[in-house]
């Protein structure tokens, strides 16, 4: 039962789409009919609103700490499940018909939720490459298989299984950026495509 809860938890605050909340606000349009389509903070930033994009940036990593957080506080135990909920939930959200963003954001939030090391690695893969490649793909791509492996050298083996499935999860919502990796063709953030 606390598993469920957990789950359900863990979707709920996942699912909150940040990035389609916040360009209507700023009445920049809707998110899904800019760009890729997508709701996160990349897409966002096709908009060329810098500040919006780091705000859904930081609220898309917010939402996926506070979902670990909160399963730790109400329902110990239960965190990696509640992770694995979160980004389902920023992926496939149900006030979207399922159609959310990538989950790299919300990744990140949730690995510095379960342990903070794993965050750090996390967070140094993905600003280390997105700054060297200026692909935000390749950065998200890269540091989401990067956490199952940082959990293992840390001896936090609990944790190895969510973010192994998380990080599937990640490359599989990918999939067309890595065609296009594969080809050249990816974009690169602040210029024309590669």
């Amino acid at each position: 039962m606390n598993w469920i809860l957990a789950a359900a938890l863990g979707y709920l605050v996942g699912s909150v789409p940040f990035g389609i909340l916040l360009t209507r606000l700023a009445g920049a349009g809707d998110l899904r009919s800019i760009g890729s389509g997508n709701i996160g903070a990349t897409n966002v930033l096709r908009t060329g609103r810098k500040g919006l994009a780091a705000a859904t940036l930081l609220l898309d990593l917010g939402k996926g700490l506070a979902a670990v957080l909160l399963a730790r506080a109400v329902l110990p135990g239960t965190e990696a499940v509640a992770a694995v909920a979160a980004v389902i939930g920023h992926c496939f959200p149900v006030w979207l018909g399922f159609r959310g963003g990538k989950g790299v954001a919300t990744l990140a939030g949730v690995c510095f939720g379960l342990a903070w090391q794993i965050g750090l690695v996390y967070a140094a893969v993905w600003l280390g490459l997105l700054a060297v490649t200026r692909i935000s793909s390749l950065g998200g791509i890269s540091a989401a298989v990067a956490a199952p492996v940082a959990a293992m050298v840390m001896g936090r083996m609990e944790f190895v299984p969510a973010l192994v499935a998380l990080a599937a999860l990640v490359v599989w919502m990918h999939r067309a950026n890595i065609v296009r990796l594969r080809q050249g063709t990816e974009p690169r953030i602040g210029g024309s495509r590669a």
